[in-house]
Formats: structure tokens, sequence, C-alpha cells
């Protein structure tokens, strides 16, 4: 049985290697912290790292998880030193889990000897939502792995325990936060004040799996578990596999630009694509109005996104029964889903419009690598998407079919609160206006400061440009310097845990 002087003095040893430290950090979460844990900093101590792994084998017997059979994953990264360390000393076979999976050779995403139906023990550092815990078992159980367990080495009681047990894993904890403060104020390294404020920091700040908040029995919605976000850290809350890689290129490529292409000849839309396909995240098509649209132009299209880096959206909105949205969604001249990585649908027929496209998704062409976006909120005047409608749009999103719905077209940041969520808002131009059909024309920094949009889409005002690959590397650097400035210098710059 693990012995509680061997914690203490495990955990001073990590204190005195400046693992731990208090101030005022920025967390992965969006919100500030009085403490901040870096276990990474145990690869510069190897006798630390040694402890630690012996401590964890230790720990693992006596939870009784050592059962034979069972593979070990660390989750990328801080914790995969200790899971191998710890796969050595017990003998056991270990997993590795990608965080991006390889787009050559075998393509896997996790590494290793196993079949489906054996056991796996996830590793994991820090826990405060459990977030990269829960991302790590849908990519296991999607290999067909087991997975009921979770060792961490810290859980800073904000959460993880309660959000991953709702996934159906137990997470079994080293040290808590409060304990590692009594053993800190114990051993005079902290002041009680100190230990004060974590305890009161720790109490109004329970932290959900979709980035709400619990304060005292009571969901609040926190503002910073959006728009004051960055991309990178959004990326590993999304419940939806393509959001998630979406988020990922907009901040590789630093572009939260999509092209709205509504052009009518194909030959047009493909010089104009690979004129801006460098500045875009998202190129948006109506494939009905394309007078010549052809299987040779879809391939071409896709061609392009590949080499400039950006997904195809077809603004098909559609808004019929289940049954009839499968086939215009699979079938007919277009065949929108063999190309398209995302659609636009709306929300009137309710959830049943959501399974019909899904009903569609086939081997080739997989449901992680397909999405939607909800219309909630149009940007056009007189507009009937009421707050009602919204509202209802956000519950589907939310509460149903998450893995499919990767974002939310809107007009209003409050609407969208979980971080995992796109906001698309189309209407966006370098002067405010309105033209002479009713839509409504936003500045770039309006859009994305004040509307919260992640993503802004921008039509006539590059289709009309005499020099477009200029034009919207223009809009490009507007939209993404309003970003960088909405998520703030401290979230750019902050570390993340």
């Amino acid at each position: 049985m693990l012995s509680d002087a061997k914690r203490k003095e495990l955990a001073t040893k990590l204190y005195d290697i400046n693992a731990f430290k208090f101030g005022d950090f920025k967390m992965k979460v969006g919100i500030n912290s009085p403490v901040y844990f870096d276990l990474r900093v145990i690869v510069s101590h190897p006798d630390v790292m040694d402890t630690l792994a012996d401590m964890l084998q230790e720990f693992i017997v006596d939870n009784k998880l050592n059962t034979s059979g069972t593979h070990l994953c660390g989750v990328p990264y801080t914790a995969l030193p200790v899971a191998t360390l710890i796969s050595i000393k017990a003998n056991k076979p270990m997993l590795i889990r990608r965080k991006e999976q390889k787009k050559y050779g075998t393509k896997k995403l996790v590494e290793g000897k196993f079949d489906a139906g054996d056991k796996c023990l996830i590793i994991e550092d820090v826990v405060t939502s459990g977030s990269s815990i829960l991302e790590t078992v849908d990519d296991l159980r999607s290999e067909g792995l087991v997975v009921t367990d979770a060792i961490v080495v810290v859980d800073r009681e904000q959460g993880g325990a309660q959000n991953t047990e709702e996934r159906g894993v137990r997470m079994h904890s080293l040290f808590t936060l409060s304990y590692l403060m009594q053993v800190m104020l114990e051993t005079k390294r902290v002041e009680e004040s100190t230990v004060k404020a974590v305890a009161k920091y720790i109490e109004a700040c329970q932290i959900r799996s979709d980035g709400s908040f619990v304060k005292n029995g009571t969901t609040v919605v926190n503002e910073l578990s959006r728009t004051r976000m960055s991309f990178e850290t959004r990326a590993d809350l999304a419940k939806c596999p393509l959001a998630k890689d979406l988020l990922k290129l907009m901040a590789a490529k630093k572009t939260t630009l999509c092209l709205a292409a509504d052009m009518t000849n194909s030959e047009d839309i493909l010089n104009l694509a690979d004129a801006v396909g460098p500045y875009i995240c998202l190129l948006k098509t109506h494939c009905d109005i394309v007078s010549d649209f052809s299987e040779q132009f879809v391939r071409s299209l896709q061609s392009l996104a590949r080499q400039h880096n950006f997904l195809l959206m077809e603004d098909r909105k559609f808004a019929d029964i289940g049954n009839t949205v499968a086939q215009q969604y699979a079938g007919g001249l277009h065949r929108i889903a063999d190309w398209a990585d995302l659609v636009t649908v709306h929300a009137l027929p309710g959830q049943g419009i959501l399974k019909g496209l899904k009903s569609a998704i086939t081997l080739e062409r997989p449901l992680a690598s397909r999405g939607v976006f909800l219309l909630a909120e149009m940007s056009t005047e007189g507009a009937l998407t009421d707050e009602k409608y919204s509202s209802a749009t956000m519950k589907i999103a939310t509460e149903m079919d998450t893995d499919f719905v990767a974002g939310i077209v809107c007009q209003s940041k409050d609407l969208v609160a979980p971080p995992g969520l796109l906001q698309l808002t189309p209407g966006v131009k370098l002067e405010e206006g309105v033209d002479g059909l009713g839509q409504l024309y936003d500045s770039p920094e309006r859009v994305v400061k004040e509307r919260g949009a992640d993503i802004c889409v921008v039509g006539r005002g590059i289709l009309s440009s005499k020099t477009p690959s200029e034009t919207a590397r223009i809009y490009r650097d507007r939209l993404w310097e309003a970003y960088q400035e909405r998520i703030g210098a401290e979230e750019k710059n902050g570390a993340g845990n």
C-alpha cells in the first residue's frame, strides 16, 4: 500500500523542481488560475520521474487496475514518458495515441499491437475538465479498445472526475489539488492565505465538459469558454472531429476567412479558388447555380483544397424531412456528400434532418470527414429566425448529434457558448452598409470582436475586386488581427493546463 509519507515526499519534490507554481495564470480552459502545474519539467529530473513512475505503478496495483492483458496509454504529450517508464517497470504493453492522424504510411491514429476488445488504462498528468482524457478515450474506443479507468498525477478538482465518469471512465488521482496545498502548508512552502485562495478558486470554478461552469449548483455560461480562447485550445474541446480539424487548420494557417464563391461558371470558381486559396480556411459554394457543374469540376476543386489547405462547404441550406435530405445530400446531379466537407442546414425540421443526413454517411465518406453548420440566424433585414428559433437550434447542436455539428451560422456571440463549436458569420465587408436586397454588412473588426465570429464569410467584397488575391490577403490579415485582439495577449502567450 502506498504510504502517505511517500506521497508527501514526492509532493515536496515536485514543488522544489518548480513543477507547480503560484500567481495568475491563463489556463487551457480559458480562465485564470492562482496555481499552475507544469509536469513537463520532470523529464529534466530523472530521479523524480523514476520515483513518480514507481509510485504510479504501486498506485495502479493498490487500485486493482493491474489486470492481465491491459495496455497502457499516456495522454500526449506530457504523460508519454511516465507511461513509458511504467510500461517497462510493470512489463505492460503500451500504446501511443497520436494527436493527429498520420497522412502517410499506415495512417494510424493509435500505434502499437492490440486487438478489438482489449483493455487499455490511460495515464495522464494533470486534469482540469478531463477533456484531454476524453479525447484519448474517443480515439481508443474508435479502434475497438475498452477504456474504463484513468490514472492521473494531479486532479485539480474542477469537474474532471465527474465529466469522465459521465462517459464511463473512472478517474483515480495520485494527488488532488487540495491535498497538495495542505502538504505545502505543512512544509511551510506556502502561506495559509494562498491555501484559502486556491480553495475558493476550486469552489468557484467547477468546469463541465462543454466549457461551462457550475457554481453553487447553477450552470453558468462563461464567455471565456469560446470568444477568449485560442483555436488550438478549443480544438481539444471539440466533439465534432471535423470541427477539431478546422480549428487546427485555422490556427496553423492563421486565417478565419471563408470565401463565398457565388459564381455560375466552374472555370471562374476554380481560378478564384487557386488565387485566394492561400488566404482562406473555407471555400463556400452554391453548386446549384453552377451552370456547367461536373464531376471533373469537383475533382479539380478538391485538388485545389488539398494544395492550398482549405475545406469545402456547400451552402445548400437543407430544410426538408430526413428521407428527402438524405437523397439530396448523397444523390442527384451534385452528389454533395461525396465532396463537400461541410454543409449548411436549417434546424426548422428538427433533429430528423441531422439523422437523415447522417444516414447518407458511408465507409467512402466517413462521419469523421463530414460535418454541418446549423443555421440559427440570418444576416438579412426582417429575417424570421427569432430568439426562440435560435435557442431551439442551439439545443439541437449541443444535445443531439454533437459529433456531426461543427458549428452555428449566426450573428450573435452570446448564442454560441460551447468552445468546441464554431460560429460562422456572413455579411463581412471592409466597409459596413446594406445592399439593395437587404443584405447587411459589418466590418471585419466588428464581426470578430463584437459579434463573436470565428469564421467570417466574404463574397462580393472579394469577387468584385480587380485583384481578388490581394483583397483576400487584406481580409485575412484584418480578420486575424481582430481575432488576436479578441483572445488577448495573455491567451496568445499564456500557458495551458
